[in-house]
Parts: structure tokens; sequence; C-alpha cells
């Protein structure tokens, strides 16, 4: 009881940035329930979904809808299916036909669920069907020539790629722009990005992925989350600043503070 009761005082910087991180959160979580105008900044990919699904609809084609090649343990692959919910949401209310095909089986079961809610939170139930939302095979190169063979065949509208990607993303990219199709990419594989960044018209770039749940819902709770988090980043980064031209003039060494003893 006694050692669970120690404080231990040079472990009190860590606390204070703790305190500091959920301060923060809470309170912008409670302005968002506020205030109905919670500002977060613009991200020119989340903007252009209702362009390129009103495209589709005025063309009367299709939207393709890949959500990587993950499953659904993977981060990347839960944020793509909150852009997902949106997507769905506004293909019901304009009645645009959606193509959703899946590698991985249980991102292929989440996302039927995700698509069918979608529908039935529009009110338009009647337009869900079960083919919306394919599974096409576990195979990674094979799930590649099958949905670069529908961008071909089918030349969907728009092109959404996001979630988690690998080799495929190029091969899906190309062929999306060669289709002629309006492309809406996001990831957060690094290694993949440079890739979309030429062949699509948007990418959403790492962290925006993780964003885009909360700046498609507007829920307050996942607004504030992300009010907070980027507010600390923006004072650690203010720390790092201040801390090194400190150091550099030899006013103060405040790297100490957070220096483990």
């Amino acid at each position: 009881m006694e050692g669970f009761l120690h404080f231990n005082l040079q472990r009190a910087n860590a606390f204070v940035l703790f305190l500091l991180f959920c301060t923060l959160i809470l309170w912008f979580i409670r302005a968002a329930r506020t205030r109905q105008d919670l500002f977060i900044r613009k991200i020119a990919g989340l903007n252009a979904i209702d362009e390129a699904v009103g495209r589709a609809t005025e063309l009367g084609r299709k939207v393709l809808y890949v959500p990587g090649i993950s499953s659904i343990d993977e981060n990347q692959t839960i944020a793509s299916l909150a852009v997902l919910s949106h997507v769905a949401r506004m293909t019901a209310r304009y009645n645009t036909e959606l193509d959703v095909p899946n590698k991985d089986p249980l991102t292929f079961a989440s996302a039927r669920e995700t698509v069918k809610e979608a529908y039935i939170q529009e009110g338009r139930p009647d337009l869900y069907n079960d083919s919306i939302v394919h599974y096409v095979t576990y195979d990674q190169f094979a799930y590649t020539a099958s949905v670069a063979g529908i961008m071909m065949r089918e030349r969907p509208a728009t092109n959404f790629l996001i979630g988690s990607f690998a080799a495929e993303s190029l091969l899906l990219a190309e062929t999306g722009q060669a289709s002629g199709a309006i492309q809406i990419a996001g990831t957060a594989e690094i290694a993949q990005l440079p890739f979309f960044v030429c062949a699509c018209d948007y990418t959403l770039i790492g962290e925006e992925l993780y964003a885009a749940g909360a700046y498609l819902s507007r829920d307050p709770a996942m607004l504030g989350s992300i009010k907070g988090q980027d507010w600390t980043k923006a004072l650690v980064g203010l720390a790092i600043i201040v801390g090194t031209l400190a150091a550099t003039t030899g006013l103060f060494d405040l790297a100490r503070l957070f220096r483990a003893r």
C-alpha cells in the first residue's frame, strides 16, 4: 500500500502533460457540444466528396469504393469505413449506384453492415441490396486485377481508394486515372502516398484519414478529440522551439524538465 501511494516526483513532468492533454480534449468536447461552429481546418479531399458523388449522379454512372486490403483490426480500415458510411448515405440520397469490392472477409462483413445502416439512416432501405458490397478474393493481385477490370469495363465516374494499401496502389490509381474517373485516395502508408498524390485528384495524407470520421460526421466527441489533439501537438511543438532557442542562447535548459532522472 505504501508503494502504491508513493508519488515519483521525477515523473511529475509526464503527469502534467497527461493532465494538460486530457483537459484540452475534455474542454473541446464540451465546446463542440455547446457550439455548432467549432472550427477544424478544411481538408480538400473530404470537401470534394459531395462534388465527386454529384458528378457520378449527373453522368448516371456508379461510384466505386475500395476500402483497402487490410482487415478490420487495422486502424486505417476503421477510418475508411467511416468515410464509406458518408459516401453510402450520399449515394442513397441521390439514388446513385455504389460498388464496394472487398479483399478481406471481415472487412467485407463490416462494410456490408456499414452501407446497409447508411441506407436505412437516409430512409432508403428499398435501394439497398447485398450486391452493393461484395467479396472478390483474398489474393492481393487477383483482387487488384478484378478492381482494375471494374474500372475499365464499367467506367465508374468516381473512385475512392481509402484505407491501407501496398504494392497495388499505383496499379489501381493509374487504371482509375486512365478510365477518366475523379479519384479521391487516402492512406497512412508512407511508401504508397507518392503514387496516390501523382495519380489521384485528391489525397488524404496520414492523419487526415483518421480525422475523416470526425470531419464528416461532426460528432461532438470526435470533433473535440481531434481539436484537443491538434492543440496538444501545437503546444508541444512550441515547447520544442522555445527549448531549442533557450538552449542555443544558454538562457535555460528546458529539456531537463522532460529528462528522466
